[in-house]
């Protein structure tokens, strides 16, 4: 299981910890002391003795992206012109319309799945679902209907003043049977 903390953080534990070990002590200390287990610690040193001080960097998990850094913003620049530019009736990306634009402008195929990781992971864009309304819609109308109609066919309370006591507080209490 990885560790809590950003990669630069890792990095820096990783490198107190061949600080420690250069320093004289003892691997099951350094383990101890940086809360990691004896066989992490033995394998940063060993990367430490092949690689050196980049031995010790963090590896990125999972597979590298497909676009480089300039087709991804030429992505992003293209997403922000609108769907209607790139083409579509609406003005809604959809994953698989951003698929398409990718493969169309530069040639990489990638699944619904993987735009969706571009999308969260790259660009930090999150899911937007825009709101329904009928193209029938008349404002000005509803408007009206809140303000004039709503308040007159509203129920009311029954008791005013007493809102918010229960039905049965404001009840007598009933007289004890001996």
């Amino acid at each position: 299981m990885r560790p809590h903390g950003t990669p630069q953080q890792l990095e820096q534990r990783r490198r107190r910890a061949i600080a420690m070990l250069r320093s004289g002590k003892p691997y099951r200390f350094v383990a101890q002391k940086l809360k990691a287990s004896l066989s992490s610690v033995i394998r940063w040193r060993q990367m430490h003795r092949r690689k050196g001080r980049p031995g010790l960097r963090s590896n990125r998990w999972g597979r590298p992206s497909h676009l480089s850094e300039r087709q991804k913003e030429n992505t992003l620049q293209l997403l922000a012109r609108g769907a209607r530019a790139a083409g579509h009736t609406t003005e809604l990306w959809t994953l698989k319309r951003i698929s398409q634009l990718i493969e169309k402008h530069h040639g990489v195929r990638y699944s619904q799945v993987g735009v969706w990781k571009l999308l969260r992971s790259q660009f930090r864009w999150s899911s937007q679902k825009p709101e329904r309304r009928a193209t029938q819609r008349n404002d000005r109308a509803i408007a009206f209907w809140k303000r004039c109609t709503l308040p007159r066919i509203k129920k009311s309370p029954k008791t005013p003043g007493l809102l918010g006591v229960s039905r049965r507080k404001r009840l007598p209490a009933h007289p004890q049977r001996s």
